[in-house]
């Protein structure tokens, strides 16, 4: 990796440095750790006038919420046009208000940040429609890592933007790819991980008044993590948590909402079969998984966990990947009620692809079931299947299906 004193360049950075040189304002949504405040700052240091507001500094954030016109009086106190950039914008949703009159006055421009989407949607505050660029900072994604070897895959085209870390797939299967973890000693990576959990336990706790629930949310999260990349069975984790199934679907959307799982839909476009239509959960990050189930943080789990762990990571590298584009392709997964399934289907539009995720680069007939099931029921829209592995070479292994190397995607 690069130095540990040199910040790691991230995908989005040209795009949000372009919008903010046009004068334009950008909202950056990501969950908490993922590099928000510090591309932020890095971005703000090649602007000739700006002013910060950060808002996990409990002063400054009294202060704004008994007053929240106070910064437009402030920004208007500065001579010229200026760069206003607030952190967890959230946390006060009124600013939101201010900031499109300063906007509309032409006095400032805005990067405003923000993990949670809850207090902002039950609100019904004011997004600034038409007048801001929404981006969102994920995790470090394999081309910031610097670990593409090759892109098979063409509509998910992607090179590296950093030097290799010197970090492995396996690692970011046990500690995830948060940059601070990244860049951690591998003695301090398990301490930081549960330190993240239990601060997140904390405040979104208190953010939603749920301190007579503590002790179930603790126990959900758990569970949760635990389940990640499943569809949740909701009298299951009831009954193992002793949390009401109306509290589990309320404690899944908290997750959703702050950012912390990312929801799979199934695939149901011209269904033939029965198709399973439950949506999959997957945690943002699996160092925080593995923490908040409460795993333990040593590359054994790999040993214990292979198969889940590294269909877990291919998943979130097409997240990361798609949203990095700025392509709107979707992600989906398929099972139907006879058992068949494909771990992901990508829809292009026009064209969906089919990709099954397996640990091994040993590929029997049993593990094409499902692509070949799919491969005939949707043959009008599928070109090419693929079983992504962690080893192997490039090689065709059945008809319109080809096995690639992870790091080939």
């Amino acid at each position: 990796m690069q130095g540990k004193n040199k910040q790691l360049l991230r995908v989005i950075e040209k795009a949000i440095a372009m919008t903010l040189k046009r004068g334009d304002s950008v909202l950056l949504l990501g969950p908490r750790q993922t590099g928000k405040t510090t591309l932020s700052n890095k971005l703000l240091d090649r602007l000739p006038r700006k002013t910060e507001y950060y808002l996990q500094d409990p002063t400054m954030r009294l202060e704004l919420e008994a007053d929240p016109g106070k910064i437009i009086r402030q920004v208007e106190a500065i001579s010229g046009h200026v760069t206003v950039f607030v952190d967890e914008a959230q946390k006060i949703p009124e600013l939101f208000d201010a900031a499109q009159y300063l906007i509309d006055k032409k006095k400032a421009n805005f990067i405003l940040t923000g993990s949670s989407a809850r207090k902002l949607r039950r609100k019904g505050v004011n997004l600034l429609p038409g007048r801001i660029n929404r981006f969102y900072l994920d995790p470090l994604s394999w081309a910031e890592l610097g670990f593409i070897k090759e892109n098979i895959i063409r509509p998910l085209r992607m090179e590296n933007i950093n030097k290799k870390a010197n970090y492995s797939i396996e690692e970011t299967m046990v500690y995830g790819s948060l940059p601070g973890i990244v860049i951690a000693k591998e003695s301090e990576r398990a301490n930081r991980l549960r330190s993240y959990s239990e601060i997140y336990l904390e405040e979104e706790i208190r953010a939603e008044a749920l301190s007579r629930k503590i002790g179930s949310f603790s126990k959900f999260l758990e569970l949760a993590a635990a389940e990640s990349g499943t569809s949740p069975n909701f009298t299951k984790l009831s009954n193992e948590s002793g949390v009401s199934s109306p509290a589990i679907k309320e404690f899944y959307q908290i997750l959703e909402d702050t950012l912390v799982v990312e929801r799979i839909e199934p695939f149901l476009r011209n269904a033939r079969k029965r198709i399973l239509s439950s949506p999959r959960y997957y945690f943002f990050d699996l160092g925080v998984r593995n923490a908040l189930a409460r795993l333990p943080l040593s590359k054994n789990l790999v040993n214990a966990q292979k198969g889940i762990l590294f269909e877990h990571a291919v998943i979130l590298e097409l997240t990361r990947r798609i949203r990095s584009l700025g392509k709107n392709y979707k992600i989906y997964y398929w099972r139907t009620s006879g058992g068949a399934e494909v771990d992901c289907v990508l829809d292009l539009g026009k064209e969906i692809i089919p990709i099954e995720i397996k640990y091994s680069k040993n590929v029997s007939s049993s593990d094409l079931k499902g692509l070949e099931i799919f491969l005939k029921d949707y043959r009008k829209l599928v070109r090419q299947a693929y079983v992504v592995t962690l080893d192997g070479r490039k090689e065709k292994i059945a008809n319109k299906i080809i096995r690639i190397p992870w790091d080939e995607l």
